[in-house]
């Protein structure tokens, strides 16, 4: 295989895109979707939470710090979000094959290749994505002159299902002990919570967390249509009904959303970058966050016991809620943020908290 050979992106509305190869040789198809952000391609490409999906990044240059060795630290992959690359394809602008970086072990072609993923390079990404922006996210396919593939949504597949971890696992010896429900979790979450004095306890997405006994539970980011994970739904029910400390991040805000009574909605394009302002509701505080989800939270479906928590400042969508009395709370935007910012990552600090105090109590 080399660089450069013929592919083309072509879309369900009958556009088609013509541009050079730079991953692996062989089609893919899968949601276009669009990210603005200026950096992170390695942590982008491996976020559980792009399963299925064909990657725009809109930023002109990728590919220029290379790629890190895939080192594993604490039992995560020190520079990644998974252990695999999610997305089934990327689409940039200009690629730079020569990398220079002093963590960088290799060009992004090779990884993506390495990880069958084909790339496309040589597309007018500005024009793309104000197409996306007007007409929404549609259905896409990168094909080379010989391997013609059918169309393919992921929203109608259980994504969580295919992200999730399979087993029980741990992480850290700490104080307290916090039940993390994997429904397609970035390792940085990980990382934050262990920064604490804990015990992580990671489980799959159907796993009966409550024959358990925890200080606090956290519901991560995933893929896909929330509606689908009916019996992590139905789990997080039966914890609402306690006082135990719960936080819950994109896929799991949704989640804990459908859980407390309120519905959910596919939005025009969603929300994919690392600079989407967000307002506090009943404060003047807003933050600059990172995030990557195509459905939300409907804010007149919010029942009288939970109120909003933060707003979307660009299109006012609903981006957190918080009960009225109980330490439960969770938001649309990722305060793990990797590659950043990291401005609401107080977060964590506010949930430990609570976690401390609910130990106390029992």
């Amino acid at each position: 295989m080399s660089f450069n050979k013929k592919i083309s992106l072509v879309t369900e509305d009958g556009t088609e895109i013509v541009g050079k190869s730079f991953g692996y040789e062989g089609s893919a198809a899968g949601e276009l979707v669009f990210n603005t952000a200026m950096t992170g391609y390695p942590e982008s490409l491996t976020d559980p939470s792009y399963k299925g999906q064909l990657l725009v990044l809109t930023y002109p240059l990728i590919g220029n710090y290379g790629v890190p060795e895939h080192t594993i630290l604490d039992g995560l992959a020190k520079d990644f979000e998974s252990d695999n690359i999610h997305i089934s394809g990327l689409i940039i602008s200009d690629y730079s094959s020569k990398y220079n970086h002093w963590n960088a072990s290799k060009c992004l072609g090779e990884w993506l290749k390495e990880h069958k993923i084909p790339a496309i390079y040589d597309v007018d990404t500005r024009m793309l994505t104000k197409k996306l922006r007007d007409g929404g996210s549609v259905l896409g396919k990168l094909v080379f002159e010989d391997q013609d593939i059918d169309f393919y949504d992921p929203n109608k597949d259980h994504l969580v299902e295919r992200v999730s971890c399979k087993e029980r696992m741990v992480y850290g010896n700490g104080r307290l002990k916090i039940m993390l429900v994997d429904c397609g979790v970035k390792n940085n979450i990980i990382r934050y919570l262990l920064t604490f004095d804990t015990t992580v306890i990671r489980v799959p997405w159907d796993y009966d967390f409550n024959s358990e006994e925890f200080d606090g539970l956290f519901l991560t980011n995933g893929p896909g249509d929330p509606t689908m994970c009916s019996t992590t739904i139905n789990n997080i029910k039966e914890s609402l009904k306690t006082d135990v400390p719960i936080f819950g991040i994109c896929l799991g805000h949704q989640l804990m959303g459908i859980a407390s009574g309120a519905e959910t909605y596919k939005l025009k394009y969603g929300h994919r970058s690392h600079n989407q302002p967000v307002l506090e509701v009943g404060t003047n505080r807003a933050y600059i966050t990172s995030q990557n989800h195509g459905f939300a939270i409907d804010d007149n479906s919010i029942q009288p016991d939970w109120k909003p928590y933060f707003v979307n400042l660009n299109d006012n969508s609903n981006e957190g809620i918080k009960h009225n009395t109980k330490p439960h709370f969770s938001t649309q935007f990722h305060p793990e943020a990797s590659g950043g910012p990291t401005d609401t990552e107080f977060l964590f600090n506010d949930f430990i908290k609570l976690v401390e105090a609910w130990k106390e109590k029992i």
